[in-house]
């Protein structure tokens, strides 16, 4: 493969790396029943913490810790609200959005556009020298390692172990969990704090390692599309990674050929961009349209892209916990 579309691919896997820990947080929050609404506002104020911790610290991992507590403080947030104040998952989430957002932006006044550390590339011996996939996967950090881990770790975790059947009844049938003895509120407490401890690491990510630094709006919109990709994915984080990769990369592309043809004017085009693909995945997945495109498709395409154009969501997401 020619050097510069290697050098694209490993772009696009360290642009991917944040938002697949994003996903798999919130795939975990969703599979055990919560929906955390407030990813937007949580990206940005964890970008805003974690890149102020790091700076005055000059520690990355303080940086991280600070970020991951950030992300995890509002998800309980959403969970006390749902679960002990009984109140709506998505007017919760949606509040704290705006709430994080303007927090950011107040906050992090006196740290945008400062210079301050962010990851250093960490390659692999012997697994970066191999040909094509080295230099993609294994030439990075340790933001795009944790995500790889996190990715197969998770995957396993949901659908082959028996904890994950526990978080999995948990989402389907929490009353069916509660009668077999699963403590499905402390586990719905706890999935939901872990889902919005790694949302909040993957804010830091973006100020310390993707785009390195602070300044107002610095990942707005990618929140949403976290959500809509793990719609698109099936509340799986293999396929939700995916879904990231799939994203980043067409979104690499058409900024590239909006570039050459609209020239400046392409900037309020791929601002855009985000907003009309979550929209178009929403209507795929969720609606009437996946089902029709399916049936024009041919008979062996049918099948494997079946389950991801028509996936369900755990049966009981964001309902009301009567049990537990």
């Amino acid at each position: 493969m020619d050097a510069n579309w290697i050098a694209i691919a490993a772009s696009i896997v360290l642009q991917s790396s944040p938002l697949i820990i994003a996903v798999c947080g919130e795939t975990l929050s969703e599979r055990a029943g919560v929906v955390n609404l407030s990813l937007d506002g949580s990206l940005l104020l964890s970008a805003m913490a974690g890149f102020a911790a790091a700076y005055v610290s000059n520690s990355l991992l303080l940086g991280f810790l600070a970020g991951a507590g950030v992300g995890a403080l509002m998800a309980l947030v959403v969970a006390f609200g749902s679960l002990a104040l009984r109140q709506s998952q998505v007017a919760v989430g949606f509040v704290l959005t705006l709430l994080g957002d303007s927090l950011s932006a107040f906050l992090g006044q006196n740290f945008t556009r400062l210079p301050g550390i962010w990851v250093p590339r960490l390659p692999i011996p012997w697994l970066k020298d191999i040909p094509v996939l080295g230099p993609i996967v294994f030439n990075q950090d340790l933001v795009v390692y944790f995500a790889l881990v996190l990715t197969l770790a998770s995957t396993w975790w949901i659908f082959h172990s028996r904890p994950g059947l526990a978080l999995r009844s948990a989402g389907e049938r929490p009353e069916a969990a509660f009668a077999r003895g699963v403590a499905v509120r402390k586990l719905r407490y706890a999935y939901a704090v872990l889902g919005g401890a790694l949302v909040g690491v993957a804010g830091a990510a973006y100020s310390l390692d993707v785009k390195i630094g602070w300044a107002e709006g610095h990942t707005r919109g990618l929140g949403w599309i976290a959500l809509a990709i793990v719609i698109f994915g099936g509340w799986s984080p293999l396929r939700g990674a995916l879904g990231v990769l799939l994203f980043v990369a067409t979104r690499s592309v058409i900024s590239v050929v909006l570039q050459r043809s609209l020239g400046e004017s392409s900037v309020v085009v791929l601002n855009a961009l985000p907003w009309l693909l979550m929209l178009l995945v929403l209507l795929v997945v969720s609606g009437r349209l996946g089902g029709q495109l399916l049936a024009r498709l041919p008979a062996p395409l049918q099948r494997p892209l079946r389950g991801l154009m028509q996936a369900a969501p755990p049966a009981a997401l964001g309902a009301e916990l009567k049990e537990g």
